[in-house]
Order: structure tokens, then sequence, then C-alpha cells
């Protein structure tokens, strides 16, 4: 095997993990679970090379061409952009990012809202877009952390938050006001490796996208 036959895919720790490693299995290209990888962040299986990377650091790998392939949440895709190509919606992984209010909160539908809504988020970029399209003046407070404490402390009026229960927000004395979008697990591909590995890439692409549940 040549290095031009060999593809690399960037795939996430965290959530989307299990969900990642049950399709490449399913897809035939590699079969792994995670206590086999262990803390091995590099492997290299002959016809697929597995990289694994945070979440957010996925569009980065496959961007710069240290991955062909990609699998991400549309959650990172909507913070991120990038110059990736996003091929499939891979069906899996699915929440949904939401606006939530403290139970007490007299915030339901827009006309409730202040002149200036203060939200916190690990979505700035998504968030205030979804706001400006709406007219509505937002200040958002950007945490790396748990953001359901900050409602119920002052900080905030509300928080934006990938959900896929609605359990955490209920334990959090929280409601859902708003969906702003929903988030699967997608498949992204590097630009040049499509255009210059085409037969290799394009190979496991198909694998993937029939292995998702889409017709080939």
């Amino acid at each position: 095997m040549t290095p031009e036959d060999q593809v690399s895919i960037a795939v996430p720790t965290g959530v989307l993990l299990d969900g990642a490693l049950a399709l490449l299995a399913k897809s035939g290209l590699a079969r792994l679970s995670a206590e086999e990888l262990g803390r091995q962040l590099l492997i290299d299986g002959g016809a697929l090379r597995v990289i694994l990377v945070r979440p957010t650091d996925v569009p980065a790998y496959v961007d710069h061409g240290a991955a062909d392939l990609g699998i991400v949440g549309k959650d990172i895709l909507w913070e991120t952009p990038g110059s990736h190509y996003e091929l499939i919606d891979l069906r899996f992984g699915g929440c949904r990012l939401v606006l939530a209010v403290p139970d007490a909160s007299g915030f339901n539908g827009p006309q409730t809202w202040p002149p200036m809504m203060r939200v916190a988020t690990k979505y700035p970029r998504t968030a205030v877009t979804w706001f400006e399209a709406r007219g509505q003046a937002v200040e958002v407070v950007r945490l790396h952390g748990s953001v359901e404490l900050a409602p119920q402390v002052g900080l905030v009026d509300g928080i934006i938050d990938l959900t896929a229960t609605g359990r955490t927000l209920r334990d959090n004395r929280l409601r859902i006001i708003a969906v702003l979008g929903s988030s699967t697990a997608r498949l992204i591909a590097n630009q040049a490796s499509l255009k210059t590995r085409t037969a290799a890439v394009q190979s496991a692409v198909s694998r993937l996208r029939e292995a998702s549940g889409h017709a080939s």
C-alpha cells in the first residue's frame, strides 16, 4: 500500500466517539473500540489512519490537510465554518441547540424579552447570528464550563446550549423557550484531498455514506 492509498480521518473524542467508531466498523474501514484505543491518539490501520482529536479541533485538522476526512457535530461547524466540504449527515449524535431560561423567569416569546438579552453560551457566533436575524440586541457571555449555573446566580437572563434529552436543564430548573437548530454528526472533507486523491477518499466516503443509511 502506498501513502496515496491511505485515507486519514479525524475522529472526535467525547460524546460522538462511540457513534463514530460504530460507523467506522459498520463501513468496514476500521474496527476499534474506545477500550482498545486507551490513550492512543493516532491509530495507523493500513487503509485508514484514525486521528483522535478534541471535537472543536476536527475542522482545523481537515481544513489544513492533516486529515482527509473528519467526523464532527454540526454545532461545531456552526461556530467554525472553515474551508472544508460538508458531505454527509451521519445520522447519529442528535441534539438541539436551545435558548433556556429559569423556570421562574417571565421570558417566553420574543415580545417578553428585554431590550438587551444577556445569554451565556459556548456558541457565541451562532447565538449572535440567531438573535440578530430576529432584530434582538444580545450580550453574549462566553463560558467554557457548565453554563447552567449562570442564570441561577444572576449573571445572565438565559443560556444557549446543546441538549439531547433536556434532563440537565430540568435538573437546574431551566426551561426551553426557543430552539436555534438541530445538530447531528457530519462527515467533512478536505478540499484538496477530494480533488487530488479522488479514488481513495471517495471510496471511503461511499462506504461511510452507505453505513450511515444513505442510498448509494
